[in-house]
């Protein structure tokens, strides 16, 4: 929705949405500190075991559904602590297109504001201008 009114309001929005999943990240790294549960890194098992997982084509929400509902909290935060970092990466990814969209294509304004110059232009040509 925003990308239809301006390329600046959707790269500031896709921003907070991007800092919003940074603050969901830190809140479950929390609650595994706090009930003193591991946190994964990228080397553990079932962290490369999310990775297999994440390249299942098609995935859906029952791909992820044994760890994400999954009775141990030290899974389900840490799985959901790596459906995070995913969609924080595909965001950051969006904002680096979208920035360079804003530097090919401009905003809306400079989009109006040339059609209005063409526009001009076509409109001088025929009356003999």
């Amino acid at each position: 929705m925003a990308s239809a009114t301006s390329k600046e309001t959707e790269i500031k929005l896709t921003n907070v949405a991007r800092a919003s999943l940074d603050e969901l990240m830190h809140d479950y790294e929390d609650f595994l500190r706090t009930h003193k549960l591991p946190i994964w890194d990228r080397h553990h098992k079932l962290s490369i075991r999310f990775g297999q997982l994440n390249r299942t084509e098609n995935a859906t929400y029952e791909t992820y559904i044994k760890a994400i509902e999954n009775p141990e909290p030290e899974i389900c935060a840490n799985s959901m602590r790596c459906l995070t970092n995913i969609v924080i990466y595909l965001l950051a990814q969006q904002i680096k297109k979208l920035e360079q969209e804003f530097l090919n294509e401009g905003g809306l304004r400079e989009r109006m504001t040339k059609a209005r110059i063409e526009q001009r232009n076509k409109n001088g040509k025929k009356f003999g201008g």
